[in-house]
């Protein structure tokens, strides 16, 4: 009888078809990889593996994961893991039977996502703005604010994802574009709108890196000072947090994806209809999108527990 192929074999083979066939960013790969080698180690620790798991084991794993303190959504987002790899592994034959098949994911709550108000937006794009012009700071310091001006008024124009705005290319930037051709997860390509601030906010970023010489070094809209290649989204992430701070707004209340979710839900607030929103942030189902009505629900119910003078 053969010998069965090894877990890192069947990892493998299944991340290369969520690349080939999905289309899977190299974050959601490394995500999987990371899950799967979980789920290897909890295995080989019993003297199993992938291809020999039961549903036991994996209910096993599963316990294990909630003795150690882990969150339903990181269990969840585990067991997630585990069947699709193991759907594949019976789809592609490797194994006869899918033991996955059987379980229940843990229980979750509805978590309702940050969202900034109109005010505190305005209060970060002002201070982002700060010190653009003022030919006393070093050109770095003008063009770092520059560049975060233009970051954040991209970002609350259009919704995009983190990893798909600093990944725009300087083609991006023409100063008659109304509409960014974005090409988000799964390859997909939509089109989302940039506001006049938007635009503006570009081209005194442009024209602050062409006055400085660096406009010709890089293919990218928001090119990395330190290194070649774009802005990375952990650098922009950090960079957020600290002008945060000067606009006075708790660190943990910010990051980029929140201003994504800030987009979404100060459109429904203002009338916009849930499937252009949905078209505009490329979620592939609509359920994802509605989250923002309960934002929307959950803020109703408070303003009418708060102010309204019977609300005790």
């Amino acid at each position: 009888m053969p010998k069965p192929p090894s877990d890192a074999r069947l990892i493998d083979a299944f991340l290369d078809m969520v690349s080939a066939e999905r289309g899977g960013a190299e974050n959601t790969l490394e995500a999987y990889r990371r899950d799967l080698t979980d789920w290897h180690d909890f295995l080989a620790g019993r003297g199993s593996s992938i291809a020999a798991a039961t549903a036991e084991e994996a209910r096993g794993h599963l316990a294990a994961l909630s003795e150690l303190g882990f969150k339903a959504t990181t269990m969840a987002r585990h067991l997630s893991a585990i069947r699709q790899l193991h759907k594949f592994l019976y789809a592609e034959g490797y194994r006869s039977d899918d033991p996955t098949s059987v379980l229940d994911g843990p229980k979750r709550g509805r978590t309702l996502p940050k969202v900034l108000s109109v005010e505190e937006v305005d209060r970060l794009l002002g201070a982002a703005a700060e010190g653009i012009g003022d030919a006393g700071r070093s050109v770095l310091e003008r063009l770092r604010a520059a560049r975060m001006s233009a970051l954040l008024e991209t970002l609350y124009a259009s919704g995009l994802r983190v990893s798909e705005l600093v990944a725009l290319r300087r083609g991006a930037a023409r100063p008659d574009l109304a509409m960014l051709s974005v090409v988000g997860k799964g390859s997909k390509e939509r089109l989302v709108p940039l506001t006049e601030a938007a635009r503006r906010a570009m081209r005194v970023w442009l024209d602050l890196l062409a006055e400085a010489g660096r406009d010709k070094a890089s293919p990218w809209l928001f090119p990395s000072f330190g290194q070649s290649g774009h802005l990375s989204r952990q650098h922009f992430a950090r960079d957020l947090k600290l002008l945060a701070a000067a606009a006075g707004i708790r660190a943990d209340r910010i990051s980029p994806h929140v201003l994504r979710h800030a987009f979404a839900s100060h459109l429904l607030q203002n009338g916009a209809d849930l499937r252009s929103v949905q078209m505009m942030l490329g979620h592939a189902d609509i359920a994802t999108t509605q989250i923002y009505t309960h934002v929307l629900d959950e803020r109703m119910k408070a303003m009418v527990r708060d102010l309204h003078p019977l609300g005790d």
